[in-house]
């Protein structure tokens, strides 16, 4: 099993096709760590509730202090999918996500772990030469509490039609 097929879904830039997507595979993809300066540059640029961008006003929160946009958290999860779980050589679109819950906050310096697990696969009926993969993504804090949930829909190109 030194095969390229026979790599972990946490090596990035192997190829990857419909096939090795497995109904019932889960695949932990890595950790990212939540950056405060990036956190609050994108929360400045496209979330600017003061929960995101004024550390004294959340201090006054329920939160205690400033929290990670969920957009942000999503950017952060995606580029774990994007560089373990899909591949640049068979990944073609995706018609979208369903479910996308941000069930506790993340705050600056939180590590969090992207696990993801192929829900269904099947071969398209009106292109056979791609599959569907829909997968159910999850994200952790370090202390293992979920921050964000969410389905996935990717149309994957298969190995032999």
């Amino acid at each position: 099993m030194d095969d390229q097929r026979s790599l972990p879904f946490t090596s990035p830039g192997r190829d990857r096709y419909f096939e090795d997507y497995q109904q019932g595979a889960v695949h932990v993809l890595g950790t990212v760590t939540a950056d405060e300066d990036e956190m609050l540059a994108f929360a400045r640029l496209y979330d600017p509730q003061d929960i995101h961008v004024s550390p004294g006003k959340a201090a006054k929160d329920p939160f205690g202090a400033v929290i990670a946009s969920g957009w942000y958290t999503s950017g952060l999860m995606m580029r774990l999918y994007v560089r373990h779980y899909l591949s640049n050589v068979s990944s073609l679109s995706s018609p979208g996500l369903t479910d996308l819950k941000w069930p506790a906050p993340v705050y600056a310096g939180d590590e969090l772990t992207v696990r993801v697990t192929v829900e269904s696969t099947r071969r398209s009926r009106s292109d056979p030469s791609r599959g569907i993969v829909q997968s159910a993504v999850e994200v952790t804090n370090r202390d293992g509490t979920v921050v964000m949930t969410v389905t996935g829909v990717n149309f994957i190109a298969c190995r032999t039609s």
